[in-house]
């Protein structure tokens, strides 16, 4: 589902925009999004780089504005995760979870072939480059709980997410 991409450290192109749960960094190759971020404690990872955008991330930011409206409830951007193969394969799985769904971990593991590396899932999850577009957030604990969430402010930040997909989740 992914194409693979290897370029090196800065982005090509890089775009931020305001959303109701801070800045967002969006990062490309030219030819599909590589990142995105969600600032954390007033930052974002390459804050010091100036912003140079392209057609995909305009249309990125678009998209991304259309979500945060309710407007958009899929995502039709090229994308290329880089990871190893276990994590691009539950970052597949993640790409096919629906607006307003959500799996759990032990879910992603049977879907992957590994349906006792829960803890190897979470890691993948929680290593997702480009969450919201692949969509990290809907994964919750067998029982409904929030484990956690490393993008953004942490675990409010998944509430919002999840609260805007009108998904139902413990906290």
């Amino acid at each position: 589902m992914f194409s693979r991409s290897y370029a090196a450290a800065p982005p090509a192109y890089l775009k931020r925009i305001d959303s109701p749960i801070g800045r967002i960094e969006i990062t490309s190759d030219g030819n599909a999004i590589t990142s995105l971020s969600i600032e954390r404690a007033g930052s974002l990872p390459y804050d010091e780089l100036d912003e140079k955008s392209s057609k995909l991330l305009d249309l990125a930011a678009k998209q991304l504005g259309e979500y945060f409206n309710g407007k958009r409830r899929t995502f039709e951007l090229p994308v290329a995760p880089r990871g190893t193969e276990f994590q691009e394969s539950v970052w597949n799985q993640l790409a096919d979870i629906d607006w307003g769904e959500s799996r759990s971990y032990g879910e992603l593991g049977i879907a992957t072939g590994r349906a006792t590396a829960g803890r190897a899932v979470g890691g993948a999850v929680g290593a997702n480059p480009i969450p919201i577009i692949i969509p990290c957030h809907r994964v919750l604990a067998s029982n409904n709980r929030i484990t956690g969430y490393s993008g953004g402010n942490g675990i409010p930040t998944k509430v919002w997410l999840l609260e805007h997909e009108g998904i139902e989740a413990v906290v």
